[in-house]
């Protein structure tokens, strides 16, 4: 069993520009396991994914300590490093983050998502600054990405977004962000500018018509995260097996599913 500092200093060296780890994101054990024996080098939940299946809407819907209960299954299901998707820090002061982050470390997670969501740059900045805090008086090497939201929900004029989340994330960086994340962006025009004007490991979120895992570590990205895209998958398969069961009475959906076994099988042993 690796230790959490340990853990917390292999996610840290896992982001390399050019050769990026790349997040399958996860919303309980089970989806944990499976991305792992995939292949994972480390597993990170995502907070649409877990708030769906503890029955909340994404956005601030999820309970902390529901969030909170839920990562420590996902860091006691696997070996490897996990960082978890918080959204804004599940608080409303800096302070508040701080407590959150506490209790994050003490899950077992290495590593977080911080979204600047409805806040000021400089508000922002000082909820990284307060995780920062918090996972250093902790003694743990806590692996902080912040996430600005330019460029997913639009804000501002088209022509002055890369400014903007550059003016950002240099600013979250400056208050102790590891890494960056923008969602949103998918040219390589854009993304090679992100690279080059921010001084930390950049992290995309892709999806059906992203460059491809090869394309974007050409591009010097450190981090590739699915989001909720495995979620939204699996449910998809849910709705087409019940939708055709009510509809026809027939079962041709449930082809393909894995085995009672090899689900099973994830959990014993």
């Amino acid at each position: 069993m690796t230790s959490q500092r340990d853990k917390a200093r292999l996610l840290a060296e896992l982001h390399r520009p050019g050769e990026p780890v790349v997040l399958a994101n996860v919303w309980d054990a089970a989806s944990a396991r499976l991305v792992a024996g995939a292949g994972a080098r480390a597993v990170a939940t995502a907070s649409a994914s877990v708030s769906w299946s503890l029955g909340s809407p994404d956005g601030g819907g999820a309970d902390r300590e529901q969030v909170l209960a839920r990562t420590a299954e996902v860091v006691r299901s696997v070996d490897l490093p996990v960082t978890a998707d918080l959204e804004s820090g599940y608080a409303d002061t800096p302070a508040g983050v701080g407590e959150t982050v506490t209790a994050l470390l003490a899950t077992g997670a290495v590593g977080v998502n911080l979204e600047d969501a409805e806040y000021t740059p400089q508000e922002a900045a000082e909820r990284i600054a307060a995780a920062r805090a918090a996972a250093d008086a902790a003694g743990v090497p806590l692996f902080v990405n912040g996430r600005t939201d330019v460029f997913l929900h639009g804000l501002g004029e088209p022509g002055g977004r890369l400014d903007e989340a550059v003016r950002r994330l240099r600013a979250y960086v400056e208050a102790g962000a590891d890494g960056v994340f923008v969602p949103g962006v998918a040219d390589a025009e854009t993304i090679a500018a992100l690279v080059a004007a921010v001084p930390a490991p950049l992290n995309v979120l892709a999806a059906p018509g992203s460059p491809s895992v090869a394309e974007l570590a050409e591009l010097g990205v450190a981090r590739i995260s699915l989001g909720p895209g495995l979620a939204k998958v699996a449910y998809a398969a849910v709705r087409r097996a019940a939708e055709e069961v009510y509809a026809s009475g027939t079962y041709t959906s449930l082809d393909g599913g894995l085995t009672y076994p090899e689900l099973n099988g994830l959990f014993e042993g």
